[in-house]
């Protein structure tokens, strides 16, 4: 595990993988903001439809575990969750690459959602009650990438309200103990979410590549189209073999479909 000293209360680079999801979200936020002047109703209406709300999931909204994390609602509120989002994504970008960051971000938001919609769908089936509260923001990502600075740099310290040095390990713990007490309140599918958003970033820096999702898919699909070649090789050395029987010669190949010459071999024992 990798461990680096304390660091003082500063924002990383604005670059990478950090600038685009910073303006992305803002972005969405001023558009939202400038349409809502015009019709506050259609508006409203455009980000119910791109919350994350479980039932209009599973009735066809497939989207909304995507787009949920764009939509930002208060001022204050999306101010703080961006500033998080730029000096914890920003600090995770100055150790690893841009790749890497931006795909631990997706899994959390993705683990969200379906952390959401797992607790929606185990109150259905037995009745519970829950509150249905639709899931916006980027709360999920943001506790993600703190649970991946625990891991990784749990000795780094960060300044809690720009006041109290804390190490990164605690305020983990702290943020999971915070959301595993609101699991006794009304907001038991807000807190249930951000404990997936954490879950799935500590999945995701466990069994994740160190050059990040798209990299290992990348490894993945050529690996794949190997294999098919040298299957279709083998193919092709089977039927040249059968073919040279019927003309009553012998070949021989090995695994990999790879002539192999006897001759040559004898040559080599002889010499």
């Amino acid at each position: 595990m990798r461990r680096i000293g304390s660091s003082p209360f500063a924002f990383p680079d604005f670059r990478g993988a950090t600038r685009q999801l910073i303006l992305i979200n803002l972005a969405t936020y001023f558009l939202l903001a400038m349409a809502s002047l015009a019709s506050s109703a259609n508006t409203s209406y455009f980000a119910s439809l791109m919350m994350f709300n479980p039932f209009n999931f599973l009735h066809g909204a497939l989207w909304q575990p995507i787009t949920y994390s764009f939509i930002h609602v208060g001022l204050l509120g999306t101010l703080f969750e961006l500033l998080s989002l730029w000096f914890l994504a920003g600090f995770l970008e100055t150790y690893h690459n841009a790749n890497w960051v931006m795909g631990l971000y997706a899994v959390s938001v993705l683990g969200t959602a379906l952390a959401a919609l797992a607790i929606y769908a185990v109150s259905s089936t037995f009745g519970l009650a829950l509150l249905p509260t639709p899931l916006y923001g980027c709360f999920g990502g943001i506790f993600g990438l703190l649970v991946a600075i625990g891991v990784l740099y749990g000795d780094v310290e960060f300044l809690m309200f720009f006041v109290i040095g804390i190490k990164a390990r605690y305020l983990a713990v702290i943020y999971g103990l915070i959301a595993i007490a609101m699991l006794f309140s009304q907001q038991k599918l807000y807190a249930f979410a951000q404990i997936g958003g954490a879950l799935a970033g500590l999945f995701f820096v466990r069994m994740a590549p160190r050059r990040g999702v798209s990299f290992m898919m990348s490894e993945s699909w050529y690996g794949l189209r190997n294999r098919y070649y040298r299957w279709k090789r083998r193919r092709a050395a089977r039927k040249f073999e059968v073919y040279m029987r019927s003309q009553g010669r012998t070949v021989k190949f090995d695994g990999q479909g790879r002539l192999i010459d006897e001759d040559a071999d004898d040559k080599k024992r002889w010499n």
